[in-house]
């Protein structure tokens, strides 16, 4: 600790925006009672037990998602929340209908069923497709192909995350691409249908959604993705024989027309600087598979916990702290766009935001996106954060619901949470991603990391 104290004691706050030099004792002690208050009289667990186990999954346009809007009212409302208010946004409505079912036929008459996902915004088969399927092991090789190859055939891509990432996020924006164009691809050459393998780093039974894509002017066709075990089966069995392989295809997802939803919205009015505001917020939404324990009830609860930690301690804030539960973040993010073009039409002054959008596991740090000004800022409060194990504040991606700010609000700091990321795409979209699966400190420990910096932004950070 005293290291701690040195380094701070010898930091200089000469920037404009900043309230005051830091007071390291002080605030060392303030941290230390929001861990506490976290770890022993925390309401994170308790708060996402009761989304995931009575409201469950919540896609856009769902009543599961019109459930956790009362839910998430009702919540703040039941905090010290100065206001709580709903604001509408309108979003996309697909729905995934019959549960898919899809089969692979060798010419020897063996019959090997699949495990598979219709992908987040496609088409449905109209009935039942078959066709021979195709394997292409990368999303260049489909896309180098020759249409003649393709015409009339089931793709099947198996290009999977990269390993090689030490992050795992980066692996996963490595392959997003795959997911969201390969439908797209496939139809320009005339595919049926097309397959690939589930974004995740592990190999399981369990297939991962997820959005994708149509280019416009192409032909819509069914997209969807196999189990990462299945995906792994199927490359051997193309690889290792000269016999046709078939595939027999039902889904019975759509598109409906757009429906009212809401942002859900809880602030606490600054005493100081009751315009200039700090937002801290997760997405409510989810996709229809699971629970959505992680992605993104973890960020729901880590947002209204670390503002109730902070009124818990007596805590009154300078500028106006206000949680947004986003609505739409999976297959829109019409909810964070709707959020930043409200908050512009109302002229408001917003100079911090802060996203949960990783899961719950055991917090690491925080990116930022942000001045170069307000990044020297806050990398003065890292040695505070150090005795919580917090080591990580980078540059880097803050999230989806918050980046529409930018748009807005040019000099606004953005945030995202950084938990340990190695288990997260073994839940991430798929049927295990449900309570039982957070682990109650790590996901106490992200809200009180939230919390910790949402003090340290608000009492040094004059207004701007």
């Amino acid at each position: 600790m005293k290291n701690v104290v040195t380094l701070l004691l010898l930091a200089g706050f000469s920037y404009s925006g900043i309230a005051q030099k830091i007071n390291v004792k002080e605030d060392s002690i303030m941290l230390s009672k929001i861990y506490s208050e976290s770890l022993t009289n925390g309401y994170a667990y308790d708060d996402l037990r009761i989304l995931c186990k009575d409201v469950g999954s919540r896609l856009s346009g769902s009543l599961g998602a019109e459930m956790a809007v009362k839910w998430g009212y009702q919540t703040l409302k039941s905090y010290d929340f100065d206001t709580v208010y709903l604001q509408e946004v309108m979003v996309p409505h697909w729905v995934r209908g019959n549960k898919e079912k899809a089969y692979l036929t060798e010419e020897n008459g063996k019959i090997h069923p699949l495990n598979l996902l219709a992908l987040g915004g496609s088409v449905g088969t109209n009935g039942i497709i078959s066709g021979e399927v195709i394997l292409f092991k990368t999303l260049d090789d489909l896309r180098n192909a020759d249409k003649n190859v393709v015409a009339g055939k089931i793709v099947f891509v198996a290009q999977p995350m990269d390993q090689h990432f030490p992050a795992a996020f980066n692996a996963y924006g490595n392959g997003f691409e795959v997911r969201g164009s390969s439908a797209s691809i496939a139809a320009e050459k005339g595919a049926k249908a097309v397959l690939i393998r589930s974004l995740s780093l592990s190999e399981n039974d369990f297939p991962n959604t997820g959005v994708m894509n149509y280019k416009e002017g192409i032909d819509k066709i069914p997209a969807a993705a196999l189990s990462t075990n299945d995906a792994t089966a199927l490359e051997k069995l193309i690889g290792s024989s000269s016999q046709q392989l078939m595939v027999y295809l039902e889904m019975d997802c759509r598109m409906l027309p757009e429906i009212k939803s809401y942002n859900v919205i809880g602030e606490i009015t600054g005493a100081k600087y009751p315009k200039s505001i700090i937002t801290v917020g997760g997405h409510l939404d989810s996709w229809d598979v699971s629970e959505s324990a992680h992605d993104d009830g973890a960020g729901i609860v880590h947002s209204m916990e670390s503002v109730r930690l902070l009124t818990a301690l007596n805590y009154k804030p300078q500028h106006t702290i206000r949680v947004v539960f986003f609505m739409n973040e999976e297959n829109g993010n019409r909810g964070g766009k709707a959020y930043a073009n409200i908050a512009k039409e109302k002229n408001e002054n917003h100079i911090f935001a802060i996203e949960s959008d990783e899961g719950g596991f055991t917090p690491r740090g925080f990116d930022f996106d942000g001045s170069d000004k307000k990044y020297t800022f806050i990398r003065q409060f890292l040695p505070l954060f150090q005795p919580y194990f917090i080591h990580q504040l980078d540059k880097g991606y803050s999230g989806v619901d918050i980046t529409p700010l930018k748009s807005q609000f040019s000099n606004v700091g953005l945030f995202g949470l950084v938990p340990d990321s190695q288990r997260y795409f073994d839940i991430h979209h798929n049927a295990n991603d449900v309570f039982e699966n957070v682990n109650k400190r790590e996901l106490q420990m992200g809200a009180a990391s939230i919390s910790a910096l949402i003090y340290l932004l608000d009492k040094y950070w004059g207004e701007e």
